[in-house]
């Protein structure tokens, strides 16, 4: 045989070394780690300031490591049954004790409810503007039906806080209608209410850019209806850590307190059109916190 040929055949088996190593490179989620798609990850969406800021940081987060992301814009009741069916991988804000727990009680046995949450200073209830000094109670809504039109202005349908509010109002026995609408909707009535001085009350929620934009303050809420402070927590579909283990560790390692959540929401709204790219950019400016969540 001649040197030639000897030289083709050592080469030929370098290469299938080669391409057997690179086809055994997989990671721990059972993906490959080379420049394909290591797969796709669907987040559920909904339209809050927070759940926007979120949701965009993860897909900025996931596909900087080889995976696809997919944000499906849909409501917080179909959003919970599509996780317990498999139809959707994570479920990015749930707010407990009090406001989902309708849906932590209906679906505990068929998704995988994380058990620490990713923003433990949540706080909901009634809000009116702060010029409205004699309004400080949900109680005083009762006997000021008029300046309010018997109406308290909602948002979004099935969501856990609009379900809550609907209890609110039996509580305290008000005779108030609760309109449905959406956050975008409800976010620009209080602004034009504002603007114009004139009485506005609805349900909303911290952490929200809105508070940093008009003042606004919560009701008293003696009966605790709404509960105390809340915490947000993620939830999984079943199955998810074993087909995802890296990212399920990533999203279990992910906190943010208030200021950091704050200046992820604002880095966000400053590209309202583009929210990925708000998203990116706070990625750049806090690599330590991501390498946290992500080691």
């Amino acid at each position: 045989m001649s040197f030639r040929k000897v030289s083709q055949l050592i080469l030929l088996a370098v290469l299938l070394v080669v391409l057997a190593a690179c086809g055994s490179n997989s990671g721990s989620d059972g993906s490959d780690s080379s420049s394909e798609s290591k797969g796709t990850i669907t987040f559920g969406q909904i339209n809050w300031p927070e759940n926007i800021a979120v949701t965009n940081l993860w897909k900025a987060i996931l596909e900087d490591k080889g995976y696809d992301v997919e944000l499906k814009l849909i409501e917080m009741g179909p959003q919970m049954s599509a996780l317990a069916q498999g139809e959707l991988d994570v479920a990015p804000e749930i707010w407990l004790p009090v406001q989902d727990k309708s849906y932590y009680e209906e679906y505990k046995d068929d998704a995988n409810f994380f058990e620490d949450p990713w923003y433990s200073n949540g706080k909901v209830g009634l809000v009116v503007p702060t010029y409205m000094e004699d309004i400080n109670s949900i109680k005083d809504l009762k006997e000021n039906k008029k300046k309010f039109n018997g109406e308290i202005v909602g948002f979004e349908p099935g969501a856990g806080t609009m379900l809550v509010t609907e209890d609110v109002i039996k509580e305290y026995g008000l005779d108030y209608n609760l309109i449905e609408s959406s956050t975008a909707a409800m976010v620009t009535s209080i602004k034009e209410a504002v603007a114009d001085k004139e009485p506005i009350v609805a349900p909303l929620w911290k952490p929200h850019y809105v508070f940093a934009e008009v003042d606004l303050k919560f009701l008293d809420d003696p009966k605790k209806t709404y509960g105390g402070v809340e915490k947000i927590y993620m939830a999984t579909r079943e199955g998810f850590a074993s087909d995802y283990e890296k990212v399920s560790k990533w999203l279990k390692n992910f906190k943010l307190n208030d200021k950091q959540l704050g200046d992820l929401m604002l880095s966000v709204k400053k590209h309202e059109d583009n929210p990925l790219k708000g998203a990116k950019q706070w990625v750049k400016e806090n690599q330590d916190l991501v390498k946290k969540w992500t080691k």
